[in-house]
């Protein structure tokens, strides 16, 4: 028998840890596996892409556990009441192949998105950071507002977004939470947002080369948390912002980010440091007060695997957790054709003089 989770187990186990505490809890995770990075298997995701989207399949293992990551990203679904991603995901053991987890990854996605984005700015940004400009208020942005509120200490959001509608949801969905001290304020421009802010998260959906944000707006010091340029053809920064001499650029699989993230607008020989050197200390981020740092995250699948290998554990820690027999249990290992054999039955099975009719003509003359 697999475990098994789905929307409404992860919906459960958010609501029994609390969903500050679960992001902050899997920010642990995966800096924990992002500073034992020599061990893991790494490659680009595979993907699969059309004029409307992609389909990407994100694989890892650390040599004990093996993980990957069906995800697909199609911003056009939501104008056709659909989600812009969706995704599950599987856990196994490398030493017998077995899946050990099957997993919904759409929710979960969305919150270790925001858990790498407090995880990085903790490491990047002004500790005296208290002002955020978020950009772009869709499906992400309530897990960046709550996370950055949480881990960072973050105490007043600027909200923009080129629908109105994203923001007043936004802006209703955080009221209710009623955070302490946490002050809203919508903005009608991301000029307007991020002036004066200490981290700007940008977290567009079109899948386009975009300038959300421009050399102008960025003043020192800043943090840029840049998550919604993902995928080939896709950014979000003006790439002049990443050449400011002061800029430091830090991405989390430098081979992925290439062809994905914000330094696919760079040439091969742009420098960029990868968070695990980050934490080893084996390259720096902010080295002064007035550094800007940029995050170009498009998320890897090690954030994928820590957060498989976290529900995991949250959900062994269930009396009657939900499992499937997605994997055949067998007396004899050698014997797979014996679970058919009690519906299997003679009459079932036609010898080469009685196959049907049709199947005969089927053959040449």
């Amino acid at each position: 028998m697999v475990d098994y989770i789905g929307t409404e187990g992860v919906r459960q186990i958010v609501a029994r840890v609390g969903a500050a505490r679960f992001m902050a809890g899997l920010a642990d995770e995966i800096e924990a596996d992002y500073r034992r990075w020599a061990e893991f298997d790494k490659s680009p995701r595979h993907a699969v892409h059309s004029p409307v989207g992609v389909i990407e399949l994100m694989p890892t293992s650390d040599g004990r556990l093996y993980a990957f990551k069906y995800v697909n990203g199609h911003p056009k679904n939501t104008s056709e009441g659909l989600l812009t991603v969706t995704a599950f995901g599987v856990l196994s053991d490398v030493d017998t192949g077995y899946p050990l987890l099957l997993s919904e990854l759409t929710i979960t996605t969305a919150l270790r998105t925001a858990a790498m984005s407090a995880l990085a700015a903790r490491h990047l940004a002004r500790t005296d950071s208290r002002v955020m400009a978020l950009i772009g208020n869709g499906a992400q942005s309530e897990f960046q507002a709550l996370a950055f509120y949480d881990q960072l200490g973050i105490r007043e959001l600027r909200l923009y977004d080129t629908d109105p509608l994203a923001t007043e949801k936004l802006l209703g969905n955080l009221q209710a939470l009623a955070l302490p001290g946490l002050k809203l304020v919508p903005c009608s421009s991301t000029a307007q947002a991020v002036r004066g802010a200490d981290i700007v998260t940008t977290v567009t959906a079109d899948k386009r080369n975009a300038t959300i944000l421009t050399p102008e707006m960025i003043e020192p010091g800043m943090h840029i948390n840049a998550v919604g340029g993902d995928c080939p053809g896709k950014t979000e920064l003006h790439g002049d912002i990443l050449r400011r001499a002061d800029a430091r650029v830090v991405v989390e699989f430098e081979p992925q980010s290439r062809i994905e993230g914000e330094i696919q607008q760079m040439p091969a020989d742009f420098a960029v440091t990868e968070f695990a050197d980050l934490l080893a200390g084996r390259a720096a981020g902010r080295t002064n007060a007035a550094d800007v740092t940029v995050f170009d995250s498009v998320g890897f699948a090690l954030e994928d695997f820590s957060a498989l290998r976290y529900l995991h554990s949250l959900l062994n820690e269930q009396r009657s957790p939900r499992r499937l027999d997605l994997v055949p249990e067998l007396d004899d290992p050698k014997d797979l054709f014996g679970i058919l054999r009690p519906i299997v039955s003679p009459s079932a099975v036609r010898s080469d003089n009685t196959r049907p009719a049709a199947a005969a003509q089927a053959q040449p003359a």
